[in-house]
């Protein structure tokens, strides 16, 4: 008899067993009978007309048994790849919302742009297939960076789409913050740079399409992390109903926001799949998916913040470049802005705000969500403008963000661009850290870098994230083309044991068992009772999948109601049992009682009377004992914290260490600690590959994409982790039925502005008061080596 393990209880992980014993089931080990293989044909330009493509060579390779292109899909009846998110201009009108073509036609718009697809008896002919296949291409001018894109005269992607520009997006009032700004003792300013990045995944994306003539029906198996919303967004491109259509995402390998859209590579497998008559798998090279795979980030920015004589804040103006790519991908538009500009309060009272977006087309590979997704990038730009203001004002930069941060008592808080705060306190996230990071001993240990001939310097970020993106009506009205609930189905099987089947997707954060805790606690039955299904959209009800992280908010909070929907008809069957009256009926532990008597039925006696309905009131109750609940927040949660972090620079090399990190951070109910330590850990470690190691670069002339592998790409390792020590902070979310907030991103969030806050306070002796990301050992010994003024330790 197993025991019931519940919230706040830190249970090893039920998924790891066959996680780290080999045994999940990924889409690349999916075979089916008379299995054929599918390799993408994939532009070497970043820009050019697609002028012919010559299919005979690559038929006559032995094994090739079809070639398809974007011409042949689009005559099949099939559409462009939709998005998902709708802004406008300042004045109301629509974005710039060009097709995006599956396969491409007429032109190519980035290196990796995918123009046929060649399917082979095995990988290796279909590989020779693509090899051999002929396209003439004719070059075009390329733009490959934002300033490029903006640049009066600068070669359009599209012949309707004047300067490049999807929207010019504003958030805010723009008066207000000019008054402010006029009557301000103090501006400080920055220009930045947030650096573009490649989501890397352990396992590269993939799909398997079959198609089963008898009955009509496609299947998809693929590396996804919203499978129902791709059944929708495909179906919608190749015009299969529904039901029709099943959509499979088993084990996935991470996927950190890059795995959440819906790619041509899925409809384009699906659709060969169908004219061949017989499966097709397609497996991402990392090479392939470094040119293919949606990127993340790619903000140019200049922002201001005015303060008064006294240091406190009165108003900010940020203005931002955010790249699009060549195409709009499933969220790409909604980053930048929805997901931006409301983050730009911060924990701070800042009265005003203004904030204008230009969201740009360039030849590059489109840029969508990467963990974090507009947050980390909002709270770059606040903490760099706090730091610099502290360094403009000749303030302790713990001091300044004390004197203008949201108290405690303001909550619920109204911040001037959209959001409400429901719940939070900074200032004790930020006093915790600074007690468990020794800030006061910081000047000792800078002291003794100092003498090992070292540049230590301490950097701070505070921030606040936005979790469960809702309502979805509110959603809605800021261009939202879909729901954003969550649904549960908890199924109580005739001898007590749970199935849950939940919309949302695990991939590796440990949904599994945080889920089987809450129902554990909540139905008092043994953990190892409880399974949870997802991923499948033949089994599970409906979902909108993980990202952003909502899984917890969102679908924890849809187990949750419908738990409390089993429970309740659990009082009514317990009150026919026991002959009284349902509303004597108590329910605690597993054990339904008569309130003030010994007269009592387990949950097991409960279920077993629900499917063997001979004493039962049939009458009033269906048999079963089966609930679903669709749960649509009322508001996001607002996580947040403090990160502190110390390093050492080597001036000889330009090598960053980072040598302390401490971070506090409130997520609301903590429901497995251990598991929330490790989302704090892996999005921490996230943070820092931004901020010193991980940068994506196009040549500026070509649009080749000059870091495609791990030898151009650093990604963090072992070797760059520190020893972290993370705290929690809780203020329970005021909304969600168990005051959770979300923890998947907030290391993400709060660690880039931080080390980069420390790398500029170890160079601050050297006038350096910005660095851009990444703090590459090349960038900082080139800072080191051009300062002004003479190197030197102290």
């Amino acid at each position: 008899m197993g025991e019931v393990i519940g919230i706040g209880a830190a249970p090893k992980r039920k998924e790891d067993q066959r996680f780290i014993t080999g045994r999940g089931n990924y889409v690349a080990d999916i075979k089916r009978a008379d299995m054929s293989y599918g390799v993408f044909v994939r532009s070497p330009h970043a820009h050019a007309t697609i002028d012919a493509i010559d299919k005979a060579p690559a038929l006559a390779v032995p094994g090739v048994v079809g070639v398809f292109t974007g011409a042949e899909f689009a005559a099949d009846g099939c559409g462009t790849l939709p998005c998902g998110w709708a802004i406008t201009f300042k004045d109301g009108s629509p974005m710039k919302e060009p097709p995006f073509p599956a396969l491409a036609t007429g032109k190519v718009r980035f290196v990796g742009d995918a123009v046929a697809f060649v399917v082979g008896e095995t990988l290796e002919a279909a590989t020779a297939g693509a090899e051999a296949l002929v396209v003439d291409y004719g070059l075009l001018p390329v733009v490959a960076t934002l300033l490029q894109a903006a640049a009066p005269e600068a070669p359009l992607l599209y012949d309707d789409v004047p300067g490049n520009l999807c929207a010019d997006w504003a958030l805010g009032d723009e008066a207000a913050t000019e008054a402010a700004f006029a009557r301000a003792a103090h501006v400080s300013h920055v220009s930045l740079v947030n650096n573009r990045l490649v989501g890397n995944p352990m396992e590269p994306r993939a799909a398997v399409g079959e198609y089963n003539p008898g009955t009509g029906q496609y299947t998809l198996w693929s590396t996804s992390q919203f499978p129902h919303v791709v059944r929708l967004l495909m179906g919608m491109v190749l015009g299969i109903p529904q039901h029709k259509l099943r959509v499979v995402a088993p084990d996935v390998g991470g996927g950190f926001g890059v795995k959440q859209f819906h790619y041509g590579e899925e409809a384009v497998t699906t659709w060969a799949a169908g004219k061949l008559r017989r499966p097709v798998k397609w497996v991402s090279t990392r090479s392939e998916g470094f040119l293919a795979d949606r990127h993340g980030r790619d903000h140019v920015t200049e922002a201001e913040l005015a303060l008064d004589e006294n240091g406190k804040f009165l108003a900010m103006r940020v203005h931002t470049y955010a790249n699009m790519g060549g195409y709009l991908s499933t969220f790409g538009p909604n980053i930048p802005t929805n997901l931006y500009g409301p983050l730009l309060s911060g924990v701070y009272v800042i009265p005003s705000i203004y904030c204008s977006v230009k969201c740009m087309f360039t030849n590059t590979a489109p840029v969508d969500a990467y963990r974090g997704a507009g947050r980390p990038e909002a709270t770059f730009v606040v903490e760099r403008l706090v730091d610099m203001a502290a360094h403009d004002l000749g303030l302790d930069r713990l001091e300044i963000r004390r004197r203008n941060m949201i108290p405690k008592s303001a909550y619920p808080y109204q911040t001037p661009v959209l959001v409400e705060y429901d719940s939070g306190d900074p200032l004790g996230c930020l006093e915790q850290a600074t007690i468990k990071g020794d800030v006061a001993g910081f000047a000792a240990r800078k002291a003794e870098s100092a003498r090992a001939g070292k540049f230590r310097g301490f950097g701070v970020s505070t921030y606040v994230e936005a979790c469960g993106l809702a309502p979805s009506r509110f959603a809605g009205r800021l261009g939202a083309r879909g729901g954003l609930y969550e649904s549960a189905t908890v199924r109580v099987h005739p001898t007590g044991q749970v199935t849950v089947l939940i919309g949302t997707h695990n991939h590796g954060q440990g949904h599994e068992t945080t889920f089987a805790q809450i129902v554990s606690e909540r139905l008092g039955v043994p953990f190892e009772n409880v399974d949870i299904v997802f991923g499948d959209t033949d089994r599970v009800q409906f979902g909108m999948g993980t990202y952003g992280s909502r899984s917890l908010v969102v679908g924890g909070s849809a187990l949750n109601k419908a738990a409390d929907k089993v429970i309740l008809k659990g009082k009514k069957i317990a009150a026919h049992l026991l002959e009284a009256a349902e509303q004597d009926i108590t329910f605690e532990a597993g054990v339904f009682a008569v309130a003030g008597t010994d007269r009592k039925k387990t949950i097991e006696d409960i279920a077993l009377a629900a499917y063997v309905p001979h004493d039962y009131p049939l009458e009033i109750l269906e048999p079963g004992l089966e609930e679903q609940a669709y749960y649509d927040p009322v508001n996001f949660t607002y996580p947040g914290g403090a990160h502190l972090v110390e390093v050492e620079v080597d001036p000889e090399t330009g090598v960053v260490e980072i040598v302390k990190y401490t971070a506090c951070d409130d997520v609301g109910t903590v429901i497995n600690p251990m598991i929330v330590e490790g989302q704090l850990h892996g999005g921490i470690v996230q943070g820092i590959g931004q901020a010193l190691y991980e940068n994506c670069v196009y040549d500026e002339t070509s649009g080749q994409l000059l870091s495609g592998s791990f030898m151009d790409y650093c990604m963090p390792r072992a070797d760059g982790v520190p020893k972290m020590d993370v705290s929690t902070y809780s203020t329970p979310c005021a909304h969600t039925p168990m005051g959770v907030k979300g923890c998947g991103e907030v290391g993400t969030i709060g660690s880039p502005a931080a080390v980069i806050s420390a790398v500029v306070d170890a160079l601050a002796h050297l006038g350096i008061t910005h660095v851009d990301m990444p703090a590459s050992p090349n960038r900082i010994w080139r800072i080191i080596q051009n300062a002004s003024i003479p190197r030197a330790a102290e």
